[in-house]
């Protein structure tokens, strides 16, 4: 089993383990940060392999944090993080940053004259272009070529339909010719013939797509989105912290997984290499949701025994 698949389950534990502690308090700002660290400390370890699907995983289990009590402006200043990340890698590093310096200044202008919208306008600016020129450089500097290359192809900055594009096309048409119903089990053409690439691990979904067609796509994602939705029902009716904020866990990381791999093969993401839970081929994947899954399972029947 990989090592990533190991550090979920552990991770998952440990976070329960440290909010359900007495004097954890989820309100108070270093409680945070080491709450914090217990996701964001394998997610960068992990990111040095390089495997930045298995760290997007880890990092949304800020979601756990939210839903224990955490502000939800953290929230929301991780998508202005991530909607500055697309606008600076859309367009060129130095009118971004004047366009910001710009904004700024517009702002300054039409709010009241106080000393705390001062304060608040240069933080979000700092925010911004700190954002902004770090996405930029480790796009240049820090991330492979051939990641580049499919950034930009995914933001529609470059054409390559028969280099890093081409695994998406090819998910794509192969999405797009099951139609309705699809061409039978086994019955697909592009992924028969072998056109989509890492078609039974990465690209699972295509397959599905072009042989069950749109009906059995959705339903598959019905069955999913039903899954997770159940687990944090259950979780919810946790007596016990430490099961509850599991069972918040082991959902946000099926629903990283779903939604990501999901993406990849409709040109949504970045290929980032993460599977789709319990269809995509490979031991450690499978081995590694099963044991997130049923951890929880037994925490859920101890809750039944305490009644």
């Amino acid at each position: 089993m990989q090592p990533s698949e190991l550090a979920k389950f552990a991770t998952a534990l440990m976070m329960g383990y440290y909010l359900a502690l007495p004097r954890t308090n989820i309100k108070s700002w270093p409680n945070r940060l080491i709450a914090a660290s217990i996701f964001i400390l394998p997610a960068l370890i992990i990111s040095l392999q390089p495997d930045i699907g298995s760290s997007l995983v880890f990092i949304s289990l800020i979601l756990v944090l939210y839903r224990e009590g955490m502000p939800g402006y953290y929230i929301g200043i991780a998508l202005a993080g991530v909607a500055l990340s697309i606008i600076g890698l859309m367009f060129p590093l130095k009118w971004t940053l004047l366009t910001l310096a710009g904004l700024s200044v517009l702002t300054l202008l039409i709010l009241p004259k106080k000393r705390l919208y001062f304060l608040l306008n240069g933080l979000a600016l700092a925010f911004a272009s700190t954002t902004v020129f770090a996405v930029a450089q480790v796009m240049e500097n820090i991330l492979a070529p051939h990641q580049q290359v499919r950034i930009r192809v995914l933001l529609g900055l470059e054409n390559d339909p028969s280099g890093a594009g081409y695994n998406t096309l090819q998910s794509l048409i192969a999405i797009g010719s099951g139609g309705w119903t699809g061409k039978g089990f086994l019955g697909g053409t592009q992924t028969k013939l072998n056109f989509v690439p890492a078609q039974s691990t990465d690209y699972i979904f295509c397959t599905i797509g072009e042989e069950w067609g749109f009906l059995g796509a959705t339903l598959l994602m019905g069955l999913f989105a039903l899954l997770i939705g159940r687990i944090i029902w259950l979780a919810d009716k946790q007596k016990d912290t430490f099961s509850r904020v599991y069972g918040y866990a082991v959902a946000v990381m099926l629903f990283t997984h779903w939604i990501i791999n999901i993406g990849m093969t409709i040109g949504l993401v970045p290929t980032i290499g993460i599977p789709l839970p319990f269809f995509s081929y490979g031991g450690s994947s499978l081995w590694g949701f099963t044991i997130l899954l049923f951890i929880f399972v037994k925490l859920d029947a101890e809750r039944w025994n305490r009644l």
